[in-house]
């Protein structure tokens, strides 16, 4: 693993798959329609209540699970070749409490649940650890709502989902970048007490 010269910040939404901090966008508005069509087959086979039936759910949710898995490792394999060109290393944020902390509308609330966030960040630690890229997880508390340029924050600095601005000094932005930039500010400041040796004991 090599002495990275900067971090490339990562940030994880349902909209936007991936966002990074150099405004790099992964949407995810493509496997927001296939979940929506594979649930309306789902929810018919269930109607008919037949092992026939039963069989063909259990093919189409394996179906739906391979195709999330493909899209993440594309995702990932493209980032982790930017950070590993340039010289970076990778942060993304902890997942912990990720439900009380994306938006979402009424209408994604069900998809949660279900959402490859987790595997998106497996993929992107273990590709990481293969190419030697340095890897880190970073505090997510306001990341979406704190100005990088001020560090002002509050929760009126996403009026919303998808657009920032911030109320002291004005920086404006999407959501999701600004995010990426915070996330990756953060690792720069982690990655200061990580490298810090251990004083010997007295």
């Amino acid at each position: 693993m090599y002495e990275p010269t900067d971090w490339l910040g990562v940030d994880r939404g349902i909209v936007n798959l991936a966002t990074t901090s150099d405004g790099t966008n992964y949407q995810g508005r493509g496997l927001t329609r296939y979940r929506r069509w594979q649930a309306r087959k789902r929810a018919e086979l269930q109607a008919k209540q037949t092992r026939s039936a039963t069989r063909r759910l259990t093919r189409r949710s394996k179906k739906e699970q391979r195709h999330a898995t493909h899209l993440n490792h594309r995702i990932s394999k493209e980032i982790v070749s930017v950070a590993q060109r340039t010289g970076r290393g990778i942060a993304v944020e902890e997942l912990d409490g990720i439900r009380e902390r994306v938006r979402l509308r009424r209408d994604q609330r069900g998809t949660l649940s279900s959402w490859p966030f987790h595997q998106l960040g497996q993929h992107l630690a273990y590709k990481a650890r293969q190419a030697g890229v340095p890897f880190l997880e970073v505090d997510p508390a306001y990341t979406s709502q704190r100005c990088p340029r001020c560090g002002h924050t509050e929760r009126a600095n996403r009026p919303t989902r998808d657009h920032f601005s911030c109320r002291r000094c004005g920086l404006a932005g999407p959501a999701d970048h600004v995010a990426g930039v915070n996330v990756r500010n953060r690792a720069r400041s982690a990655w200061v007490f990580v490298t810090t040796p251990v004083p010997a004991p007295t």
